[in-house]
């Protein structure tokens, strides 16, 4: 008998070739077309296949090589530790380190200050950082007054001899996909060269301490302005190219520089796209470093942070913003990411709570001492459909930032247009997506919790697309600005309507009147139900009526401003004129489906009719027009 230890299972089962499994794929098929019911399409601008085989990875060339090595696809070091980020807003130094003391102690690894005072002093310094290990706890300071606490801080790390080697200090300095990319401006300069300046003497003057960052391009402002994957990791790496150029043309090498910039981008709830996108941002980012022959490798290792997604963060029906929070964070764990924030779930309309904030790490905490992630690297590597989808995604971006770079860099093209034409166009997709449900917000544009009414702290400016302000005052420079981006939430246009409702003093209620064909009655009012609820209406489902004339009693009792009928489609030309005129136009009458007879039921004057390819969000706003609010 062979020894259980040799023996190669399945070797009794035959090979199956490609050709025998699209033998029986379309078989199964019956003749419908193989493109269009299984391969998808991607917003990106690429196909997906039902299915990869390991002769799909013959031409893909950066599996030859392995973790830790160039060009670092499968990770930049040997380990998959990350580090769990707890973001604080500094508005009083003392509170925010109260705050930051039990991040730490509630499992917090590293801390983001988002100082909010362009005034802040080496006293305030003092007492933010005040019972904070910098030997363990990686800090990352953003905020206007951001290259000025810079200064501070290497005066503090230098005055308390603090360990270069293990001092990991990060500064949002960000002129380019931060402040020109959200505000259409340098500010301080037409062509920021005083903030590429400034940068450079940073980055001089703080030579000892290596894994002090100066730069952090902030790549979630693209996927926040409704762009595709490709978009944002394509301008990301642009706007960090361009840093590398001009600070380049300013005396730094490249070994000076590439090692000092950082990347922040957004994880969104696109799972196993995600994945791929930051293994494909590693590899193009040691492509671009490799370029200019750095001496060392270190430069050409991505330093890549990510922050699961604001643009994916619902008002309404918060908690789901938890399971949300959960899947992204998977993704950017399993891609091998330095650092990670998961949102709290109640970000995108009040501070958030302690509560929330605990939930937040504890995800990132479950993810590590749970599930284990931090003890495999790159679990994806070596995955038919991972490892396809990373080429792709780094074929589209390829191509985009060679788009951009043919334009003269990332400012001209930001200046003349093209970057935010790009990502408009794929917002303007989404958002129809989104009001047509064929991208599905849950709790937002499909399943709304009826009963939910808007949190106290919701209110207009929180559901609002337009810009809201730094906080800083900074204006320098608005009079030459050009057309910036706009950060938004995907959710904003639904949970704007919905507020409406819930501030109108209003109850709408829309009365389902379900005859005919049970099953196709009850089917269709569970459909219209969640239909009106996304906009704060709400509906009263019925089980079933044996008679159209005691659904159309029982609806006029309810005094609903809104009838639907829920039958079956053969059933309609006869039962939606009767309950037509038994209504008596007391009450705004729907057809939910979109039956054959539609023509002769509009002759009759029956103009409302929901379905599966309704655009919900206009259809919504325009019964509301109609019932006054």
């Amino acid at each position: 008998m062979a020894n259980n230890k040799e023996q190669k299972l399945f070797t009794d089962f035959p090979p199956v070739s490609t050709e025998q499994w699209e033998a029986v794929i379309n078989q199964d098929l019956k003749g419908a077309d193989y493109q269009k019911k299984l391969v998808w399409r991607t917003a990106e601008g690429f196909n997906v296949r039902p299915y990869y085989r390991a002769e799909d990875l013959k031409e893909i060339k950066h599996l030859e090589s392995g973790i830790g090595e160039f060009p670092y696809v499968r990770g930049v070091k040997k380990c998959n530790h990350w580090c769990i980020y707890q973001t604080i807003a500094v508005e009083c130094p003392k509170e925010a380190n109260a705050t930051a003391l039990a991040a730490l102690k509630g499992g917090a690894e590293g801390l983001g200050f988002v100082v909010k005072n362009k005034e802040f002093s080496a006293a305030d310094l003092d007492v933010l950082l005040a019972g904070i290990d910098l030997a363990t706890t990686e800090i990352t300071f953003s905020g206007c007054a951001t290259p000025a606490i810079a200064e501070l801080m290497i005066a503090k790390a230098e005055a308390m001899k603090l360990d270069p080697e293990t001092t990991r200090i990060n500064f949002a300095i960000d002129p380019i996909a931060g402040k020109l990319t959200l505000k259409g401006t340098f500010g301080c300069s037409e062509d920021g060269s005083k903030a590429f300046n400034r940068i450079k003497a940073l980055v001089e003057k703080a030579s000892a301490y290596k894994k002090m960052r100066f730069v952090t391009v902030n790549g979630q402002n693209f996927h926040n302005s409704g762009s595709t994957i490709v978009q944002e990791l394509a301008f990301t790496l642009a706007a960090g190219h361009e840093y590398l150029v001009k600070e380049m043309e300013a005396g730094l090498t490249i070994d000076q520089i590439a090692p000092r910039i950082r990347f922040s981008m957004a994880v969104s709830s696109n799972y196993f796209m995600e994945i791929a996108k930051f293994r494909a941002a590693r590899m193009l980012w040691a492509n671009i470093v490799q370029a200019y022959a750095p001496k060392y490798p270190c430069g050409a290792k991505m330093f890549a942070h990510a922050v699961t997604s604001k643009w994916n963060i619902t008002a309404y029906d918060p908690y789901v913003n938890m399971l949300r929070g959960t899947t992204e964070a998977m993704s950017a764990a399993i891609s091998a990411v330095h650092s990670l924030e998961v949102l709290p779930f109640d970000t995108a309309y009040e501070q958030p709570t302690e509560f929330s904030s605990r939930i937040a790490r504890n995800v990132q905490l479950l993810l590590k001492n749970e599930s284990h992630f931090d003890n495999v690297v790159d679990p994806a590597g070596g995955s038919y459909y991972i490892e396809n989808l990373t080429q792709s995604i780094a074929d589209q971006a390829w191509a985009l930032f060679k788009e951009v770079e043919e334009k003269g860099g990332y400012i001209a093209a930001f200046k003349a247009g093209f970057i935010q034409d790009t990502v408009e166009a794929s917002a303007n997709k989404k958002d129809l997506n989104i009001a047509t449900r064929r991208e599905i917000l849950l709790g937002t544009n499909q399943y709304p919790n009826f009963t939910e009414v808007a949190d106290p702290a919701i209110t207009e400016e929180v559901v609002s697309r337009e810009s809201k302000a730094c906080g800083c005052g900074c204006t320098a420079g608005a009079e030459n600005a050009v057309r910036p981006l706009k950060p938004y939430r995907g959710a904003m246009a639904f949970e704007q309507m919905r507020l409406s409702v819930d501030r109108s003093g209003k109850e709408p209620k829309a009365f389902m009147l379900t005859c005919g064909s049970l099953a196709m009655a009850r089917a269709r009012a569970q459909f219209s139900s969640n239909f009106f609820g996304c906009a704060g209406i709400k509906p009263i489902d019925n089980t079933f009526f044996k008679s159209v004339e005691e659904g159309a009693k029982a609806a006029l009792e309810s005094k609903a401003e809104i009838v639907v009928v829920c039958a079956s489609d053969d059933d309609y030309a006869t039962v939606a004129p009767q309950v037509k005129e038994l209504l008596g136009g007391k009450a705004i009458l729907v057809v939910a489906g979109a039956p054959a007879c539609m023509p002769e039921l509009e002759a009759q004057g029956i103009k409302n009719f929901i379905h599966v390819k309704s655009n919900v969000l206009e259809t919504l706003r325009s019964y509301l027009k109609e019932l006054g609010i």
